[in-house]
């Protein structure tokens, strides 16, 4: 079998790489590196194209997906520092070095 052959893989494994690749190619990815990164994941998730034979198939580990997909469902935490949050923060530190500075010149 030629190196890169994916005859040994199941019709599963091989939609589900489409898939990846699809969703890398989204992101702005190369096709390339797309198609090279979906079957890596492919074959960490799942150890590789699947053999024939009784007790020679083992559980998926999909512990790499379901942290993606939770990660992708939330929200950083961060504030988005956009123009206007920006814009306020350096307007209410101005106001409190205003102040202060009047309470020190009254005294």
């Amino acid at each position: 079998m030629p190196r890169g052959d994916k005859g040994a893989y199941t019709d599963k494994q091989k939609r589900k790489a489409e898939h990846i690749e699809e969703g890398y190619e989204e992101r702005g990815v190369s096709k390339k590196e797309a198609e090279a990164r979906a079957w890596a994941t492919v074959n960490k998730e799942s150890g590789g194209g699947k053999k024939s034979g009784s007790g020679r198939g083992k559980k998926e580990n999909r512990s790499a997906s379901r942290k993606g997909g939770k990660k992708s469902g939330k929200k950083t935490g961060k504030k988005a520092a956009t123009k206007s949050t920006k814009k306020a923060a350096k307007m209410s530190t101005k106001k409190a070095g205003k102040k202060s500075g009047r309470k020190a010149a009254k005294k």
